[in-house]
């Protein structure tokens, strides 16, 4: 089963070829008919011809029995086409019987890897790294699900002149009472005290730097004591990676510290390679086309005046690493919008350098910021920054308490297990929906509502069916072999947005953008719900071989909705 339009496409190319050797059909969904033939204008205008008699000449030349129920010339020369009943049944049929629902693998799978996430050791992870961290996860979900091998990369701020802080804090406090502190996930409070000190002390001040010295030159105590903030810090943030449900593991983390050997090569080889120019006692690189506010070339900073790596050193030994020790041909970068020109400056600098040539290539993707219901940034009353573990014990405590008053019946573990999938869920799903590169508010009100394009609307479309299938017992058994009858308008609607599925998966995967993903879910989730109320399935009187219809496009849907919730990162509860 495959993408109803890569089937019209191969149904009008033999014509469009007749035409032109290689024209596009150019077909697409349309809401005048199921797919319109757009291909016939551009063609048209290349042959100098009437597009009407372009139109009438391709379908003169197709064979249109079995797939299409209708053909029409529409407007200057567009040809709308209507599935016939049969024909969308036996996709239906065969997307039921696939392990994979009729989602195609990628034609030409790539070695990935996708960069996200990113907290910093000794930090907190805050509401800031939420769309990182989930957008990245559903990234590298579908990614894999098309047939690329994806390498997760966590690259974690591990390295740079604040450890020698966080050593001496360290080392004062006693290392049982830092682990202790660190292993509760308070990092805020270790930082602060550490800067506290830092500020307030300058013998403090002179050891922490002396620490940076020791640390950069290797010395085996201060590299142990830098193990156990990393080790803890780690532990931690595996932890919240557990309860958000994404599948980053201690194994996929790569932090800074990892590209510090190969930082002076970096510099020796831009060097060789005549791109490093002196620029006010820094080195730098002056990739083209970047410019400041002034109009001057924009320098990317590889090492500062005095003498230390600026952080782009970093970002270019990255660069190289991916491509040359892990071979990977698409370098995916699920960064904040900011970072936009910086990543720009540094793959430009790549290619120059011969680090990043084809068929290697890297992409950002950017996202927007998460709002408060003022507008601003999303921030706790008192202007810090919103925990990420705070924000979702907050989800799962409010899903809850819905639970609790829309089901009773669900009680005890269960509905701490129902809440935590719905509440997660929740959170990830109002930020996959939404398109990245915009902000949005953050709203626990309108994210756990039962209706509207939520989480908890298309977990509950999921549920609902389940329920349907286990009140029907041995009527919903061996489903396999049942075509589907598409006789109602709302059975032939169901069937239509259901083999829609693989062109929502790829589509997603194009553009990069879960909302696209979310948007195909929520209309299969709205379809579904006109199809139950206009096609009774278990109401007595219903024909035994309707019944099974129905029951086979119930049981599809399902299965259709739970691979679209797994390759968004959330769950498909079998009750709510």
């Amino acid at each position: 089963m495959a993408d109803p339009a890569l089937a019209l496409t191969e149904l009008f190319r033999p014509a469009f070829d007749a035409l032109e050797p290689g024209a596009d059909p150019v077909v697409r969904p349309s809401d005048r008919a199921d797919y319109q033939v757009n291909g016939v204008l551009p063609l048209a205008k290349r042959l100098g011809r009437n597009p009407r008699d372009v139109a009438q000449q391709v379908l003169d030349a197709v064979d249109t029995g079995g797939v299409c129920a209708a053909t029409e010339i529409a407007g200057p020369g567009f040809i709308n086409v209507t599935l016939s009943a049969d024909f969308l049944a036996a996709q239906v049929h065969a997307q039921a019987i696939d392990d994979r629902l009729g989602v195609r693998r990628a034609a030409s799978p790539e070695r990935v890897v996708v960069d996200y996430s990113a907290p910093n050791t000794a930090k907190e992870m805050h509401v800031g790294h939420l769309r990182t961290t989930i957008i990245g996860d559903a990234l590298v979900r579908l990614l894999s699900f098309a047939g690329h091998t994806v390498i997760r990369e966590n690259h974690v701020g591990d390295w740079g002149l604040q450890f020698g802080m966080l050593i001496e804090h360290l080392v004062d406090i006693g290392e049982a009472s830092a682990a202790a502190e660190l292993s509760t996930g308070d990092l805020t409070a270790f930082y602060r005290q550490a800067k506290q000190s830092f500020d307030a002390d300058d013998a403090f001040k002179e050891r922490a730097r002396e620490r940076v010295v020791l640390l950069q030159a290797g010395d085996p105590e201060t590299r142990r004591l830098w193990h156990v903030l990393v080790d803890q810090s780690d532990a931690y943030f595996q932890q919240v990676y557990d309860r958000l449900g994404v599948l980053l593991r201690p194994e996929d983390t790569r932090g800074e510290s990892a590209y510090n050997d190969l930082l002076p090569v970096v510099v020796d080889d831009l060097a060789a390679a005549g791109l490093l120019v002196a620029d006010d006692g820094a080195m730098c690189v002056f990739p083209p086309g970047f410019t400041g506010r002034d109009g001057q070339p924009q320098p990317l900073i590889v090492k500062n005046r005095n003498g230390g790596f600026g952080y782009a050193a970093t970002d270019l030994a990255t660069v190289r690493d991916r491509v040359d020790r892990l071979h990977a041909t698409w370098l995916v970068y699920v960064v904040g919008a900011p970072q936009a020109q910086h990543l720009a400056m540094v793959w430009k600098t790549c290619e120059q350098a011969g680090w990043l040539a084809a068929p290697a290539r890297a992409v950002h993707v950017p996202f927007g910021s998460v709002l408060g219901e003022d507008r601003k940034m999303y921030r706790t009353r008192s202007g810090d920054s919103v925990k990420l573990s705070d924000l979702l014990d907050e989800a799962v405590e409010q899903a809850a308490a819905k639970i609790a008053e829309a089901n009773p019946t669900i009680v005890g573990d269960e509905r701490a297990t129902v809440a935590r999938a719905i509440g997660i869920g929740a959170v990830k799903y109002a930020d996959l929906s939404n398109d990245r590169i915009k902000d949005y508010v953050f709203s626990f009100e309108r994210m756990l509502a039962f209706e509207g394009n939520t989480g908890p609307y298309i977990q509950y479309a999921h549920a609902r069916i389940s329920k349907i299938l286990r009140d029907a017992g041995d009527d919903a058994a061996d489903l396999a072999g049942v075509v589907p009858s598409l006789a109602e308008p709302q059975e032939r609607a169901l069937a239509k947005a259901l083999v829609g599925f693989d062109a929502a998966v790829h589509d997603t995967i194009d553009k990069l953008g879960p909302h696209r993903l979310c948007t195909y879910l929520f209309d299969l989730a709205q379809t579904f719900t006109s199809f139950y109320e206009a096609c009774p399935v278990l109401r007595a009187g219903v024909p035994e071989d309707v019944r099974r219809s129905r029951l086979a496009l119930c049981a599809v849907t399902q299965r259709v909705l739970a691979q679209a919730l797994q390759l968004l990162g959330l769950e498909a509860p079998g009750r709510m």
